[in-house]
């Protein structure tokens, strides 16, 4: 079984997704609500396509209908999550998405006891959000299993998709989240900063919202979670100064104008992607101060999103699983990210 729908497939990454799924010798279905993109992405591909938008639910489910699976890549997963999970439910069709939102990991979370009872896969986060994450605080608390605290950071060069950009500024409202004694926390804006060591050279970092203040605790069970990009140091001063916006930066005028705005960039070009990798940490510690650490090293995390949400896919078309919420490292495994192209440990 080779057939699935991508919804959003005219977007930057899911495009790339499509291009992979083709690769690897699957069928997938574009689909979205721009008509004419989508016609002119199918002829190109030699790939079958769909247009509707997610507006009527009953319309939505008879779109997903036979379909095994649906992978959501339109973005601000805040809007079209629950409209495509509701219907990924209701047509009995696995729920894939490539989501960083903290909330719709949440959302989808809610929905596992759903998810089991129809036989359907719930699994939100197939990309660099948050896969390479995710794996490496399973390996990190299955090499320190009484860990209680546990810090996750990441380098991504290249640049933002206009998805990706937009869903950042609905997260500069919501300011900082993390995990703390078990309890999402709402914190500042770059709450904290610190230092990481990539081939020797420092780099600066600081807090932000990441998936996996939600879904590592899932994987891990570890109560205390901080999660980190690297940054200049003044862009982590001028993030602090957003902190007295923080009210202005939840109206509904001023999201649409740095929407606007944000959407307005393209994405990294293909020969960027191509000369951009990315690095994540992991540090793990347990309540005698016993640590635990990891580094990896991996390709532009847009290239990374495709091959790893492909290989969820993939897996999901040939063998399925207990329906239910899943994280990556709980469906693929702990060590699912170093199977990916180019992705490789430093230093172990």
């Amino acid at each position: 079984m080779s057939r699935f729908l991508i919804y959003g497939a005219n977007g930057y990454t899911g495009r790339l997704i499509a291009t992979e799924a083709l690769r690897q010798d699957l069928e997938p279905v574009l689909a979205g609500r721009n008509a004419a993109a989508l016609e002119a992405m199918g002829r190109e591909l030699g790939l079958k396509w769909r247009a509707f938008d997610l507006s009527d639910p009953g319309a939505v489910q008879r779109e997903f209908d036979g379909f095994p699976l649906v992978l959501n890549c339109a973005g601000p997963f805040s809007e079209t999550a629950k409209p495509v999970l509701d219907a990924c439910l209701a047509a009995r069709s696995h729920y894939l998405d490539i989501t960083g939102e903290i909330d719709v990991f949440a959302l989808c979370h809610r929905h596992h006891d759903a998810a089991a009872e129809r036989g359907i896969v719930v699994a939100p986060g197939t990309g660099f959000d948050v896969v390479p994450t995710d794996c490496v605080a399973a390996q990190l608390k299955a090499r320190l299993p009484d860990a209680t605290h546990l810090v996750l950071a990441f380098e991504a060069g290249g640049g933002p998709s206009p998805g990706t950009a937009k869903t950042s500024v609905e997260g500069l409202a919501k300011g900082g989240r993390a995990r703390i004694d078990g309890e999402l926390a709402t914190v500042p804006l770059a709450w904290k900063s610190r230092t990481f060591r990539r081939d020797g050279e420092a780099r600066t970092a600081m807090t932000i919202p990441w998936g996996d203040v939600y879904t590592a605790y899932i994987s891990t069970g570890i109560p205390n979670i901080e999660t980190y990009m690297t940054v200049p140091p003044a862009t982590i001063a001028r993030v602090r100064r957003l902190r007295l916006l923080r009210p202005l930066l939840g109206l509904a005028p001023v999201q649409s104008w740095l929407k606007r705005r944000a959407g307005a960039r393209p994405g990294p070009s293909a020969d960027r992607r191509e000369r951009s990798d990315c690095r994540v940490w992991g540090e793990a510690r347990n309540a005698r101060g016993d640590e635990a650490k990891l580094e990896i090293a991996a390709p532009n995390g847009y290239a990374l999103t495709a091959t790893a949400s492909v290989g969820m896919v993939r897996r999901l078309l040939s063998a399925g699983a207990r329906g239910g919420f899943y994280t990556p490292s709980q469906l693929m495994g702990a060590d699912y990210v170093m199977t990916l192209p180019g992705v490789r440990r430093i230093g172990d």
